[in-house]
């Protein structure tokens, strides 16, 4: 199986806090990249970059309306993070539960 390229790997892809800010931003809806641009301390052509990737790894999709580009999330692709992530959430409950065990096992008494 080949390996996708880094910029349509949904890790990568929201590995930069920009990328999870415009994510954020697209949950509200559909937006055109002149109005998602504003919050943020950088060109137009930066912002246009990070959609970029965003559109390459699934996350978001892009459609043209006259000569506006209006962007929208598509949060399907994140389940691949939620699905990763849940298996380290099973390891530290477990871990957590093992910890808890061994306190109550050897309680110090203060007397």
């Amino acid at each position: 199986m080949s390996r996708p390229a880094a910029s349509a790997d949904v890790f990568v892809a929201i590995a930069d806090p920009t990328r999870r800010a415009l994510l954020d931003l697209l949950r509200t809806g559909e937006q055109p990249v002149k109005q998602l641009a504003e919050p943020f301390a950088m060109s137009l052509p930066a912002i246009s970059q990070h959609l970029q990737v965003l559109c390459e790894a699934g996350l978001v999709q892009m459609r043209k309306a006259g000569r506006q580009r209006l962007y929208r999330l598509n949060p399907e692709p994140l389940k691949q993070i939620s699905d990763w992530i849940a298996t380290y959430e099973q390891f530290w409950q477990e871990k957590l539960d093992a910890l808890g065990n061994y306190l109550e096992e050897n309680q110090c008494s203060e007397t």
